[in-house]
């Protein structure tokens, strides 16, 4: 059981039957009133965001969230195919909406988290890091550079991204999944 001042962000909790985490907190004291605990809930499957208020008479059950690792096989067709990192004949497959954005700097064989509540899974974690190669790369234009000039390359998994002038085709680049910028070259 949490207090209604244990909430905090990255906190799961269970409101009304259903799983949000805490993506922001406030407590506050109004003159003579119970102080009151604002946030600001996501919700752990549909991903909406809510307002909620606790009080300080409030008792909340803490999200169970189990994570899992899991291996990325392929995609293809919006699904996206992973197996157990133990058990190869366990496997799964996502949607194109669970994946998101994120889903572009997966290859095959990468080790990912996955996050489920209730043995419905919510989320898929990507390592931090990613090491990918440089498919397409357009010649190097010279011109204005006072400004470090950039250039739009293509990535091994079909993603495309803005990398310095200086990158070729068949360089190998390290991306931070997290922002889906360019780190350096591995």
């Amino acid at each position: 059981m949490l207090n209604y001042n244990e909430i905090k962000p990255g906190v799961a909790v269970i409101v009304e039957g259903e799983p949000y985490v805490c993506t922001w907190n406030n407590i506050m004291q109004k003159q003579q009133r119970r102080p009151v605990n604002q946030t600001k809930l996501r919700h752990l499957i549909r991903g909406n965001s809510i307002e909620y208020s606790f009080q300080q008479s409030d008792k909340l059950n803490e999200a169970e969230i189990e994570q899992h690792q899991a291996i990325f096989i392929y995609a293809k067709n919006g699904e996206w195919f992973f197996h157990d990192v133990k058990d190869k004949s366990k496997r799964f497959s996502l949607t194109d909406e669970m994946m998101g954005e994120r889903g572009k700097f997966l290859k095959g064989n990468t080790e990912v988290m996955t996050e489920a509540f209730e043995g419905k899974i919510f989320n898929v974690k990507l390592p931090i890091k990613v090491e990918l190669k440089v498919t397409e790369a357009p010649p190097d234009v010279r011109g204005n550079t006072a400004q470090g000039g950039s250039k739009i390359v293509t990535l091994e998994t079909g993603a495309t991204m803005n990398v310095p002038m200086f990158i070729k085709e068949g360089d190998v680049l390290r991306i931070n999944t997290e922002t889906g910028e360019y780190v350096e070259r591995a």
